[in-house]
């Protein structure tokens, strides 16, 4: 039978388009296709802040960071805690994906016109040992333009290699089933959904109006992950982190579903490491949502006081912007699934940021005036405030006493107790006098405003939490936020699929979340942050190179 293209690639956000560009360049065809509509080009990467890991870059030398791909790679291995016989594969990619941070990641990008915010963020800080969990320097780079700045030079090649018909976009096509005949996968079929004009994350119809079926040399399955299913993440919750929250609220659309991961499971395909996932705990609900259940994940700053849901300080390290998972696992064991912050004014303006596109008009926008503000403003960001004021999980008073009592009736319970908070911030605020504490917190926010870039953009000088002069006091209800899903399907250096029987699936391969952002899972257990959309790029990018190759 004649071939509908030479490649298809099942899934239009950052790591189809990667691939399907790739393809398109080697002179192959290819169609991308899309349950939703043209609309959500780009998936999740258009809704991100844009971050990147990169090692010993010109920005960090301009910081004086000093960074190598051995002390990224001992940070990776550390962070990722590779511990099954799955892991053979994950471990390879996590070895290639580090050199390659450290290596033409930045000017393959660049050459596409990217481009990144001088100033370097320090994300996953750790607090362990040299061998432990944790980014020993910064890392994050933020794309200037945040995720849209990511999207754009992908889609523009893709749209570009659409007018030679070299690429054709198939939206509104949901895959069904994977189609293969003696072993070889050759094609997909599906339904056909009714057209429509929703904005982008916007939940979509999913009316049939026809169906298809498409024939090629191999398909590509870049999907996403599960992260709008929350019945899936209970499901595939790991007991290591305690029972599944009973509440929570979403990062990503409702369409980010794991439909298609249970499909090409069902084709054989092997999925691996299915237990390991990223949510994170500094979860806020959007006052002005945009999908079901839509949450925003502040990134804090080091200086807020963290309290679980009975009112005791979170142990050390697990202070704001050291271990997410770490955060998780403890507030869990707690027997509830929130947790608090306790800041000032003083803090919020210059410490909080949200994460999202939506969330951060200026860098989004490209406004460097706009940007310049984040250190010059009296008031935080106006998306922040605009939280204080609307978001519901946000409570602003003069007096700590009233701060309590509006903390307890909010949780609708009364577990905090008064004295208790009070005692516990006295005794933090008698640390701020010295630079030598043994307040382990302390210790870490001097040691944030060592680093140039923590000191003009995300650290508030130290202060007493009970200063007046620093008020109001602010406590933020902090709701458990799904994200991303760490384990995929198993593949080898090529994106090639295995399946259960450990051999490779012949015209199947798979790239981005659906894939563990490469061999099933090459973070491990833990992430080092701004990974994402770089395991996107590369593993979009093995997968076009190694189907276009195969294609002949």
């Amino acid at each position: 039978m004649t071939e509908d293209a030479d490649v298809i690639v099942v899934g239009g956000g950052l790591a189809g388009l990667v691939a399907a560009t790739e393809i398109a360049d080697a002179g192959k065809r290819v169609i991308v296709l899309d349950q939703e509509g043209e609309q959500s080009l780009g998936g999740q990467a258009f809704w991100s802040f844009g971050g990147l890991f990169l090692v010993d870059s010109p920005e960090q030398r301009r910081l004086g960071i000093k960074d190598s791909c051995d002390l990224a790679l001992q940070d990776w291995m550390g962070t990722a805690g590779f511990d099954r016989d799955e892991d053979h594969w994950p471990r390879k990619w996590a070895e290639a994906y580090v050199a390659f941070a450290a290596g033409e990641k930045r000017d393959w990008l660049r050459a596409m016109g990217h481009r990144i915010f001088p100033i370097v963020g320090w994300a996953e800080r750790g607090g362990y040992d040299a061998m432990g969990h944790g980014n020993s320097v910064p890392r994050f780079h933020v794309t200037w333009g945040t995720g849209p700045g990511i999207v754009e030079p992908f889609e523009r090649r893709a749209r570009e290699a659409a007018k030679t018909g070299r690429l054709v976009f198939k939206f509104r096509h949901r895959v069904d089933a994977l189609d293969a005949t003696n072993g070889v996968v050759g094609g997909v079929h599906g339904a056909i959904l009714e057209p429509t004009s929703v904005e982008r994350g916007e939940s979509s119809s999913r009316k049939v109006v026809g169906d298809f079926s498409l024939r090629a040399q191999a398909v590509i399955v870049a999907s996403g992950g599960i992260g709008g299913n929350h019945d899936l993440v209970r499901q595939n919750w790991p007991k290591r982190l305690g029972e599944p929250p009973k509440f929570m609220i979403s990062g990503v659309p409702e369409h980010v579903d794991g439909r298609m991961i249970g499909i090409t499971e069902a084709a054989g395909a092997r999925l691996i490491n299915r237990d390991r996932m990223w949510h994170y705990v500094e979860g806020i609900q959007n006052w002005n949502p945009i999908w079901p259940r839509h949450g925003i994940r502040i990134l804090p700053g080091p200086s807020s006081l963290w309290f679980d849901a009975t009112g005791k300080r979170l142990p050390a390290p697990l202070f704001p912007g050291s271990d997410t998972l770490g955060q998780l696992h403890y507030i869990m064991s707690t027997g509830h699934d929130y947790s608090w912050f306790i800041l000032t004014q003083s803090i919020i303006k210059k410490e909080f940021a949200l994460s999202g596109s939506e969330q951060n008009p200026d860098l989004t926008g490209k406004s460097w005036r706009m940007t310049i503000k984040r250190a010059t403003n009296k008031g935080a960001p106006a998306p922040v405030e605009a939280f204080k004021q609307h978001g519901a999980d946000f409570i602003v008073r003069d007096k700590l006493g009233d701060l309590v009592d509006a903390m307890n009736k909010l949780a609708g319970n009364d577990l905090l107790k008064f004295d208790a908070i009070k005692a516990q911030i006295e005794a933090r605020d008698r640390e701020i006098s010295n630079p030598f504490v043994k307040d382990a917190q302390v210790m870490n926010l001097h040691n944030a405003r060592r680093y140039i870039g923590d000191k003009l953009i995300r650290t508030a000088r130290p202060h007493r939490i009970l200063d007046s002069a620093h008020g109001p006091l602010i406590a933020v209800k902090l709701n458990i936020l799904t994200r991303k899903t760490l384990g995929g399907f198993e593949t080898d250096l090529d994106s090639r699929v295995f399946g259960n029987d450990h051999q490779i699936i012949r015209g199947l391969y798979a790239a981005g979340e659906a894939a563990g952002f490469g061999g099933g899972g090459v973070h491990g257990y833990r992430s080092l942050e701004g990974t994402f959309l770089g395991g996107c790029l590369f593993s979009g990018r093995n997968a076009g190179r190694a189907a276009a190759r195969a294609a002949g």
